[in-house]
């Protein structure tokens, strides 16, 4: 909740926007969470996610397995979005 929250105004346009690719200038929809951390930051059981629409998918996870950080993709609709990070 927020101050704006209190006022009864209409929600923050992040807040009804819908889910967007994580690669970099891509404004298509998102159809897959690709899961991943790094360890050398991150506890073994936390789980950052990047977004990616289909054309993009392939190519975020070969990003993130190249470096070792990819750990599992799941459809959008499956399961909520933990951190979105772009």
């Amino acid at each position: 909740m927020n101050i704006f929250d209190l006022a009864g105004g209409d929600p923050a346009p992040a807040e009804t926007a819908a889910p967007m690719c994580s690669r970099k200038a891509c404004r298509s929809g998102a159809a897959w969470q690709l899961l991943w951390n790094n360890p050398k930051i991150h506890t073994p059981e936390r789980r950052k996610t990047w977004l990616a629409c289909e054309e993009h998918r392939l190519w975020l996870e070969d990003y993130l397995q190249t470096r070792g950080l990819w750990k599992e993709t799941l459809p959008l609709d499956l399961a909520p979005v933990a951190d979105r990070d772009s």
